[in-house]
């Protein structure tokens, strides 16, 4: 089949959609899983493996696909990603239990290579002076399609039943796969090798060991062997993972580009903000559905109307990302990261502390995704300005993968902080949430620190295209 040249607003346009598609579906299943649970009649420590199939499948699936990607070429390896989407949605859309509805989640999470697929793609298409900008604007999508699925999961199911969360998500994800079959050109940039399948089996073996037992660890309990053995395997397997690569001729993941200065430092910011995000992703509509007549706080929120209460941070969140790239001349990309690691860091204070009426808490959210939207675009615009092209999606996968064992981390940690020590009723005490969103303030501040290593970027003069002495983007379509 010919395809044609392709406008580039077109090519964005299908990588925009991609990303929101899968970013969606991180948070749009969460506030509904006691509806999941009640309909396909399982028991709570079941139904949390909806999430948590999901997480493992992603972060194994992220850096692999990434790799693939460089190797065999980012459009090819962004349409398996959007069918693995698509046909995931299907199967939990159909699923007639819990079991086949994991399953379908599983196949879901391998769609996760369209985060960083799409930002190698652009860095091959677009001119070097407005890769800031692209980078800016998906990494807004992409920020924002997590808090949009919060929002829509409640009305969603009200009006349609909770089937409806997948039903639409491959809807669009099949016209997705249409748009970018169509408009995104062959990849100018590849990366001759082969998978280092022992380096991706260790990859595999400690996330998974890793991400299990932080996912279960408030219901197995912090000492128990269950929670302590997966950790300490872990460890070793971690270790092992690093000696192949080093080893290796064709590494799975470059060591030399991981310890380039402007790569580990980001790495680690991302590590510490993505426990930040997501834990505050996790437990603000959950403060909101507490209700006030029985505990003294809360606001005995719907799920549809804590949703509702984190637009401003749905609006601050876009627009602080639409904008980074065009401030980048003037507001250096170092200096976005640092002014929202800050701002998420100000934003936890002030949940902390002031949480007694729905404007304060709105308040805190808006200002939260201020420096959402500034770090996500600035960390992925510093990965992609500090490797070489052909390690694009790969690295990309990697920091998208740091953020998400961070997200673990921070959720389990504040999770135990919360739910440790419950009320007679169940319910948690309000402290509980006073000092998990304390810790928070406290883990992003030291994102603040972290960020001011990174070092500042250097601007470049081509594009990938160009650097890989190609006519402009278009030529290449098929």
């Amino acid at each position: 089949m010919s395809r044609t040249t392709s406008p580039r607003r077109l090519t964005f346009l299908a990588l925009s959609a991609a990303t929101a598609a899968f970013s969606m579906l991180q948070s749009l299943v969460s506030p509904v899983l006691s509806t999941i649970q009640h309909d396909l009649h399982t028991d709570q420590s079941t139904v949390t493996w909806v999430l948590t199939a999901w997480l493992l499948s992603a972060s194994v699936a992220t850096p692999l696909m990434g790799r693939i990607a460089d190797m065999i070429g980012k459009e090819r390896a962004l349409l398996v990603a959007l069918a693995a989407i698509a046909l995931g949605c299907l199967v939990a859309a159909l699923a007639p239990n819990v079991g086949v509805l994991i399953a379908g989640r599983v196949v879901q999470g391998l769609g996760g290579a369209v985060f960083p697929v799409a930002f190698g793609i652009v860095r091959d298409e677009f001119p070097a002076a407005r890769v800031p900008s692209m980078v800016g604007v998906l990494s807004a999508v992409i920020a924002t399609g997590g808090g949009v699925g919060i929002v829509l999961a409640g009305p969603i199911v009200a009006a349609l039943g909770w089937r409806w969360l997948f039903w639409i998500p491959m809807i669009l994800v099949a016209a997705t796969a249409v748009l970018a079959y169509r408009y995104v050109p062959r990849s100018p940039v590849r990366t001759p090798g082969r998978v280092n399948w022992a380096a991706a089996a260790l990859l595999s073996g400690w996330l998974v060991t890793l991400l299990v037992p932080l996912s279960e660890a408030s219901s197995w309990g912090w000492g128990s062997a269950a929670v302590i053995a997966p950790l300490a395997a872990a460890v070793v397997l971690f270790a092992a993972w690093i000696a192949v690569e080093l080893r290796s001729r064709d590494p799975l993941i470059d060591m030399r580009m991981m310890r380039l200065p402007a790569v580990w430092t980001t790495n680690l910011v991302a590590l510490l903000f993505g426990a930040g995000m997501f834990a505050s992703y996790a437990f603000l509509p959950q403060f909101m559905q507490i209700p006030p007549e029985v505990t003294g706080y809360g606001f005995g929120s719907s799920v549809t109307e804590a949703g509702l209460l984190m637009l401003p941070m749905l609006v601050t969140m876009a627009v602080a990302g639409t904008v980074s790239g065009p401030i980048t001349r003037v507001v250096g990309v170092k200096a976005q990261l640092v002014w929202g690691c800050a701002l998420g860091a100000l934003s936890s204070a002030g949940v902390a502390l002031y949480h007694d009426r729905p404007w304060q808490l709105a308040a805190a959210t808006a200002v939260f995704g201020l420096g959402l939207g500034l770090a996500y675009a600035s960390m992925t615009n510093l990965i992609v300005q500090s490797v070489p092209a052909g390690q694009t999606a790969v690295a990309g996968g990697m920091n998208t993968n740091i953020r998400t064992i961070g997200g673990s981390i921070g959720t389990a940690v504040v999770s135990s902080i919360v739910t440790g020590h419950p009320r007679a009723d169940g319910l948690p005490y309000e402290s509980g949430f006073t000092t998990g969103f304390l810790v928070l303030a406290a883990t992003l501040t030291a994102t603040v620190a972290v960020a001011l290593l990174v070092p500042a970027a250097r601007r470049r003069t081509t594009s990938g295209a160009e650097t890989a002495g190609r006519v402009p983007a278009g030529a290449g379509a098929r």
